[in-house]
């Protein structure tokens, strides 16, 4: 049954060639959110899409663009994995509004508000200081609403991820983050976080990064799932998703871009500390190509059904985002 599910993939950022495109078709998976952008500038980014242009003429058997969920089902029908971008800072728009509708129109799918620190939009999840979403993140959200981009708070601080969520005339997400009451992250969201969320329609990605996880690296397949489990009986299925932000053999110079990007010059040891300044050790269990499918019935071993571990899967982030991308009209 699994290979016949829509299986998406809420975040990654691996390094993107011609195998590893071949070990995500091997694993089943329908369509990935990509980082494009951390920290780059409005031009900067025009140079990721083209990069990801190359990547789709050059490998065009096995990936495809997606910008609208009608894609995910021709992915799905033909054997493809779709590929959709996404920002995980507002770097992007620099400080004009105006970018964000062109960036939409270039295939940005979702962008996020904030990256750890504080940004022209909110604050982030690293800020001594939680101050909210700014004049111009008001204006934002609103553009975002208006044009069919998703909204992202994964890297926010509270307020400011509470107040998008009322500010949002569209359900938000977020798109790799565990809940608090897993393992207590900065990047972890609290349960009035989650429960405001998912009261407005949106969506939480489970991620797969092992400083998010309880047990970090040693975090078991059974840990994961119940993770899950407890946050179905608390706000429902419908609103989970895996956002696995799997980032598989990138080199130490892209987690110091990461991390880093051209704000400091010591090394921000972000979700680790001095004595982990790498990346994680790998989950053995979510390596190689069976990673969805072990969640899949990791899932059925803790009660779940085969409908309800496909909507966790996949079907749940094909309906927030049907929903979610497509532009307003003004009447």
């Amino acid at each position: 049954m699994y290979q016949q599910r829509i299986v998406i993939d809420g975040l990654q950022y691996c390094n993107w060639n011609r195998e590893y495109f071949q070990t995500l078709k091997a694993s089943g998976i329908t369509a990935v959110h990509a980082t494009a952008v951390y920290h780059e500038t409005a031009r900067e980014t025009l140079s990721r899409f083209a990069e990801w242009n190359v990547r789709f003429e050059q490998n065009a058997d096995i990936i495809m663009p997606i910008h609208s969920m009608a894609d995910v089902e021709i992915a799905k029908t033909t054997g493809k994995v779709g590929i959709f971008l996404g920002a995980q800072n507002c770097s992007p728009i620099d400080d004009e509004i105006g970018l964000i509708e062109v960036m939409r129109q270039q295939g940005l799918l979702i962008m996020q508000l904030t990256y750890n620190n504080q940004s022209l939009l909110a604050t982030g999840c690293y800020e001594e200081h939680d101050a909210g979403i700014t004049r111009f993140g008001k204006q934002a959200i609103e553009e975002m609403n208006r044009v069919g981009m998703i909204i992202d708070m994964s890297h926010s601080a509270e307020r400011s991820t509470l107040e998008a969520i009322d500010l949002s005339s569209r359900p938000i997400c977020i798109s790799h983050a565990n809940p608090t009451f897993a393992h207590d992250a900065r990047r972890n969201k609290s349960n009035d976080v989650i429960k405001a969320l998912t009261a407005r329609g949106g969506l939480i990605g489970f991620s797969l990064y092992p400083f998010h996880l309880p047990n970090g690296s040693q975090c078991t397949l059974e840990d994961f799932c119940q993770m899950v489990a407890t946050t179905a009986d608390m706000v429902g299925i419908e609103h989970l998703g895996v956002g696995s932000d799997l980032c598989l053999n990138q080199p130490q110079t892209v987690l110091e871009w990461m991390r880093n990007g051209r704000w400091s010059k010591a090394m921000d040891y972000g979700e680790g500390s001095a004595n982990n300044s790498g990346w994680p050790d790998a989950l053995p269990w979510f390596s190689g190509s069976s990673g969805m499918e072990n969640i899949y019935n990791g899932l059925m071993c803790q009660g779940f059904s085969e409908s309800e571990a496909g909507q966790v899967l996949g079907e749940n982030w094909f309906n927030f985002l049907k929903d979610g991308l497509a532009p307003q009209r003004k009447s």
